[in-house]
């Protein structure tokens, strides 16, 4: 299976370079490019790509409001962005971001990230995603779209979104609760459905988010 890969940056040697990078691959395809977020929103609806190489700093839309336009589409949005951790990042992924690449990244993991993304997993761990969020959590503002999902979970289904938000992975919830791995992971894709998110790093986030945290449920 081919990946279908768009390019969103205004810098064209950026652009250039992550097209040849990328179009070297077997099982990647570049299908097109833009030079800002509005034109990469209006091609997402057009070619319909698996993943989005997305920069944040765009002229006319910038990669914030393009990501949550984009990801309508189907697509998965892979940022690319100069600094390792910043608010800009940690904005993308409540946007609906499935992980980031740095610029300086070696080709071998710009393909390794595409793939991952692809697969529709996310490119970070849910306890690098709390770390982020610790660090910029005062800086969010709440979000009270999905108060009446959260209503809805089961007990064990918030007790495992609690344990998913510190960062545990299945084997551990699992110990925890006395429950295999395989009732985990069935919990935790019924949290995903229930609550319309893609994987479990926006679970960390959806905890932030909905002040779960601060609370003190976490």
């Amino acid at each position: 299976m081919t990946i279908r890969v768009l390019i969103a940056d205004d810098q064209p040697m950026l652009r250039g370079a992550l097209r040849m990078y990328l179009s070297a691959e077997p099982d990647i395809e570049v299908i097109g490019e833009a030079s800002n977020g509005q034109e990469a929103v209006a091609l997402a609806e057009r070619l319909r790509p698996d993943v989005i190489a997305m920069d944040i700093r765009m002229p006319v839309m910038d990669g914030l409001a393009a990501t949550e336009k984009a990801i309508t589409t189907g697509a998965r949005v892979m940022v690319i962005t100069t600094f390792h951790i910043d608010e800009y990042v940690v904005e993308a992924l409540r946007r609906g971001a499935s992980g980031f690449v740095l610029k300086d990244a070696t080709p071998e993991e710009l393909v390794h990230a595409v793939r991952v993304i692809a697969a529709g997993e996310a490119l970070l761990s849910p306890s690098v995603t709390r770390r982020l969020l610790e660090r910029f959590a005062k800086r969010l503002p709440p979000d009270t779209s999905q108060g009446a999902a959260l209503q809805g979970l089961t007990t064990r289904e918030r007790t495992v979104l609690d344990l998913v938000a510190k960062g545990l992975p299945n084997r551990e919830i699992g110990k925890v609760l006395h429950l295999a791995p395989s009732s985990v992971k069935t919990h935790v894709s019924h949290l995903l459905a229930k609550l319309s998110l893609a994987d479990r790093v926006h679970l960390v986030i959806f905890a932030y988010e909905h002040g779960l945290v601060e609370r003190g449920f976490i």
